[in-house]
C-alpha cells in the first residue's frame, strides 16, 4: 500500500510501532502531568446564576454582583403528642446550637397551628458553600436532643444538613460505580479474550484516558465553570468508550494473528479497519457532543466539554498506544490464559459468528417479515414516551419517601408550608431606605397576607449599601406540588410587578421551585435546536465515510428508534412505575428535567460506536467482490463477537448506575442500559442486516450531484492473502471467507 493511500489511522499505527517506548512512556507522561497540573488548580463550579436561567438565574446573580451570598439556612422542627410539650426540648436544644459554635442568629421556637410543634430557624457561620463540611456538630445536637427527651421528635433539614447528606450519597454512590464497573468490565474482557493479559490492557488505556480527562477539565473549569457531577458523567463516558475502542482494535488484530498473518500485517490491517473506524465513530461521538453548545445551559456546555475531551483521549490512546502495547507485547498478549475460555477459543467458538450466522440465515432469507417485526417491536418499546412528563425532581421524587432527608422535609412542611422551601424575591432600587419603597415593602406583606397562598414568616432584608433587598416568601403546598407552583405564578406575575415593580429598578423571582420551572423550560426550548444539530452532522459524517444517501438516512432512523427506546423504558418503569418494584426502584411519576436531552445526545454519539464498526465491515467485504447480501453476512457475523463484548461492557457500566440511590442516576443507568441493549441487538443484529438486505445495491447510492465526496478506502484492498499453509492450520475467524 503505497503511503499516499494510507489513512491517518495506518500513519498513527505505524509510528507508534516503530517508536514503542516513545509512544507508551509519551502517554503515561501525559497522563500523570495534566492529572498533576489539573489536581493542583482544582475544579472551578459554576455558581447558583450559571447553572440556572430566567429570572431565577438574574436574581441570583443581582445577589452574587452585590456580594451579598445567602447563608446556609437551618431548621429544626421539634414536635411532642401534647401542645406545647416540645418547649423544654426545645430549650435544650437553643443550648446545645450555641456550644457547638457552628450556628447563629438563632430564632425563638415559632408555633403550629396545632401547637404540638415548634419551629427553631438558625444559620450556618462561615461561607455556605463549605456548611456541609461543618455541619456534623449541629446533627450531633440535634440527634443528643432527641435522645434526651422522650416522647419528643425531631427534623432537620436545610443548606447544610442536605449538603452532607447528599455528599455522603455522591461519595458513596460514586464509589460504588467505580469500585463495581471497573470488575464487570474487566470480567467480560476476559470471557471476549480467555486471557488476563489481553482483558487488562483496555481496562488500563480506559483508566489512563480518564484520570488524564479528570486533569483536563480541571483546567477547562477555569474557563468554563462545571456542575459538580460533570466528573461522573465524564468517568461513565470514558469507561464505556475508552474499553470499546481499544476491544474492536484488539480483537481485530488478534482476529488477524489468529487466522496465520504475521504480526505486522495484523497490526496494520487492524489499523487501517478497527483502526480508522475508531477514528470515524470518535469524530462522530464527539460531534454529537458538541450540539450540546447549543443548549443555553452551561450545564450541558459542561458535559460538551468532560465528554468531547474524554472521547478525544480514549480515541487518542486507541490509536497510539495501543499499537505500541500490542507490538510490544506480541504474542504475550496472550498471557494469563483462562483455561476453560481458551478451549473454547482453540475449539472455534472465539471464532465471531457463531449465534449471529444462525440468525442471520432467517433474516436474509426473509428479511421484509423481520424488519417488520422489528420495527414494530421498537416503535412498542417508544410507545410509552408519548406520554412523558418531565420535571425537576424534587426531593421526595429524587430521593426517595422513606429517605431521611425526605421525611424531614415533608414533615416541616406539612406543620408549617413554605418553611423549608421560600420563594426568594430579589429587588434592586436606588433607596432602599425612602418611605415609598418602604411603603411598598408594607403593601406587598399586606397583598400576601390576603391572598391566602402563602405562609405567615415574610422574612425582608434591606442592604442598603449594595442597593438590594432579598424577601423570602413561604409558599403554600410542599414546595412543589401544583399549590406551591400557583402560588409561585401569583408572586410573580402579578404581586411583585403590581407592588415592587413601580419602586424597583429590577425585581425577579428565584428560590427552589422557580429555578426548576426555569430551568426546564429552558431544556424544553433547547432540545429541538441540539436534535437537529446532531442529525444533521450525523447524517453528513456518515454520507462522507460511506458514500452511500442510504445509509446515511438509515443512520439517523436507526439511532432515532434508539433513543425513542430509552425514552419508553424510563417513562415506563419512572413515570408509570411498570416492573419498577421487581427492578427494587421507587417511580417518580416523571422524568428529570435535564434526562431526555442529555440521553437524546449520549445515545446518539454512543450508537455510532456499533454503527460505524458494522457498516464498516459490511462495506469492506463489499469493497472485496462480495455481493451485498453476503457482504451482510460477512459483515455481522464477523463483528458479532465484539458488538457483544462491547455491549456488554456499556450495558454492565450503565446497569451500575442503575443501582444508586439518586432517582436521575437511577432513570439514565436504566435508560442507556436499556437503549445499549436493544441498539446492539435488535437494531444491528435484526433490523439494520433487513433492511440493508431489502435496499440490495442501493445501499451504495450516491446521486451524481455527491460525486464529488472524497472516496475513504475501508481496508477491504488492503488485507494481504493467507498462505496455504496458514489457511490449513488456522482457524477460520470471519465467517464467509
Amino acid at each position: 500500500m503505497s503511503a499516499t493511500r494510507r489513512g491517518l489511522a495506518v500513519r498513527l499505527g505505524g509510528w507508534s510501532t516503530r517508536h514503542r517506548k516513545t509512544a507508551i512512556i509519551g502517554w503515561l507522561l501525559f497522563v500523570v502531568v495534566v492529572a498533576v497540573v489539573g489536581g493542583m488548580s482544582g475544579i472551578n463550579e459554576m455558581t447558583n446564576s450559571q447553572n440556572g436561567s430566567g429570572d431565577s438565574a438574574r436574581a441570583e446573580k443581582i445577589l452574587e454582583d452585590a456580594g451579598l451570598k445567602a447563608p446556609a439556612g437551618e431548621m429544626v422542627m421539634v414536635r411532642s403528642a401534647e401542645p406545647d410539650g416540645w418547649r423544654d426540648a426545645a430549650g435544650d436544644l437553643v443550648a446545645r446550637l450555641e456550644k457547638t459554635g457552628e450556628a447563629e442568629r438563632i430564632q425563638r421556637p415559632v408555633r403550629s397551628e396545632s401547637g404540638r410543634e415548634g419551629l427553631i430557624s438558625f444559620e450556618m457561620k462561615g461561607d455556605a458553600d463549605t456548611s456541609g463540611d461543618r455541619v456534623k456538630p449541629v446533627l450531633d445536637a440535634v440527634k443528643q436532643t432527641g435522645a434526651a427527651h422522650e416522647g419528643v421528635t425531631l427534623y432537620e433539614f436545610g443548606d447544610a444538613s442536605f449538603a452532607h447528606s447528599l455528599d455522603g450519597i455522591l461519595s458513596g454512590d460514586m464509589k460504588t460505580a467505580e469500585l463495581t464497573a471497573v470488575p464487570l468490565a474487566l470480567g467480560i474482557l476476559l470471557v471476549v479474550f480467555g486471557a488476563l493479559v489481553a482483558a487488562l490492557l483496555p481496562v488500563f488505556l480506559a483508566l489512563t484516558a480518564c484520570v488524564g480527562t479528570f486533569g483536563l477539565l480541571a483546567l477547562a473549569s477555569h474557563e468554563l465553570p462545571l456542575y459538580s457531577s460533570t466528573n461522573s458523567v465524564m468517568f461513565l463516558v470514558g469507561l464505556a468508550v475508552g474499553v470499546d475502542y481499544c476491544l474492536f482494535y484488539l480483537r481485530r488484530e488478534r482476529d488477524e494473528r489468529a487466522a496465520g498473518r504475521d504480526a505486522e500485517t495484523a497490526l496494520r490491517i487492524a489499523a487501517a479497519t478497527s483502526g480508522r473506524a475508531v477514528l470515524v465513530s470518535g469524530i462522530t461521538v464527539m460531534m454529537a457532543m458538541a450540539g450540546m453548545f447549543l443548549s443555553g445551559l452551561l450545564l450541558f456546555k459542561g458535559f460538551a466539554v468532560a465528554t468531547i475531551l474524554v472521547v478525544f483521549t480514549s480515541m487518542l490512546g486507541s490509536v497510539t498506544v495501543l499499537p505500541a502495547m500490542l507490538s510490544w507485547l506480541g504474542d504475550r498478549i496472550d498471557a494469563g490464559r483462562v483455561p476453560l475460555l481458551n478451549r473454547r477459543r482453540k475449539k472455534g467458538v472465539h471464532a465471531s459468528g457463531g449465534i449471529s450466522g444462525r440468525l442471520m440465515k432467517p433474516v436474509l432469507a426473509k428479511p421484509g417479515l423481520f424488519a417488520v417485526l422489528a420495527g414494530a417491536l421498537l416503535l412498542a418499546l417508544c410507545a410509552p414516551a408519548l406520554g412523558m412528563k418531565t420535571e425537576q425532581l424534587g426531593m421526595e421524587k429524587q430521593f426517595g419517601k422513606d429517605s431521611k432527608l425526605t421525611v424531614a422535609f415533608t414533615e416541616i412542611t406539612e406543620s408549617f408550608p413554605g418553611g423549608p422551601a421560600p420563594a426568594e424575591v430579589v429587588v434592586r432600587a436606588d433607596d432602599l431606605s425612602s418611605p415609598r419603597f418602604q411603603g411598598a415593602v408594607t403593601d406587598l406583606r399586606k397583598k400576601l397576607a390576603a391572598s391566602g397562598e402563602f405562609g405567615k414568616n415574610v422574612e425582608v432584608e434591606l442592604h442598603q449599601d449594595e442597593g438590594v433587598a432579598r424577601i423570602e416568601v413561604p409558599l403554600a403546598g410542599n414546595g412543589s406540588n401544583a399549590t406551591s407552583k400557583h402560588a409561585l405564578r401569583t408572586l410573580k406575575d402579578d404581586i411583585v410587578p403590581q407592588v415592587l415593580g413601580p419602586v424597583s429598578e429590577k425585581a425577579y423571582v428565584s428560590g427552589e421551585l422557580a429555578s426548576s420551572i426555569d430551568f426546564n423550560d429552558q431544556l424544553n426550548s433547547d432540545i429541538a435546536p441540539v436534535f437537529l444539530f446532531i442529525a444533521a452532522v450525523t447524517f453528513l459524517l456518515m454520507l462522507v465515510c460511506f458514500r452511500s444517501l442510504p445509509i446515511a438516512i438509515v443512520s439517523i432512523l436507526l439511532n432515532l428508534l434508539s433513543v425513542g427506546a430509552a425514552y419508553g423504558t424510563m417513562t415506563a418503569v419512572f413515570q408509570h412505575g411498570w416492573g419498577a418494584e421487581t427492578l427494587g426502584m421507587e417511580p417518580a411519576g416523571a422524568i428529570e428535567g435535564w434526562m431526555p436531552l442529555f440521553v437524546l445526545v449520549i445515545l446518539f454519539g454512543l450508537s455510532m460506536d456499533y454503527h460505524v464498526f458494522v457498516v464498516s465491515r459490511i462495506r469492506e467485504a463489499h469493497e472485496r467482490g462480495l455481493p451485498t447480501r453476503e457482504a451482510i453476512r460477512d459483515g455481522i457475523r464477523s463483528t458479532a463477537g465484539s458488538i457483544t463484548g462491547a455491549a456488554a461492557i456499556m450495558v454492565a457500566v450503565f446497569g451500575v448506575f442503575a443501582l444508586l440511590q439518586m432517582q436521575d442516576m437511577q432513570q439514565m443507568g436504566v435508560g442507556l442500559a436499556v437503549a445499549v441493549l436493544v441498539d446492539a441487538t435488535l437494531v444491528r443484529m435484526v433490523l439494520l442486516p433487513s433492511v440493508m438486505a431489502l435496499l440490495g445495491e442501493r445501499n451504495w447510492y450516491l446521486p451524481r450531484a455527491l460525486a464529488w465526496l472524497p472516496t475513504l478506502n475501508h481496508g477491504g484492498h488492503d488485507q494481504e492473502p493467507l498462505s496455504p499453509a496458514a489457511r490449513g492450520h488456522q482457524p477460520p475467524v470471519s465467517i464467509g471467507r
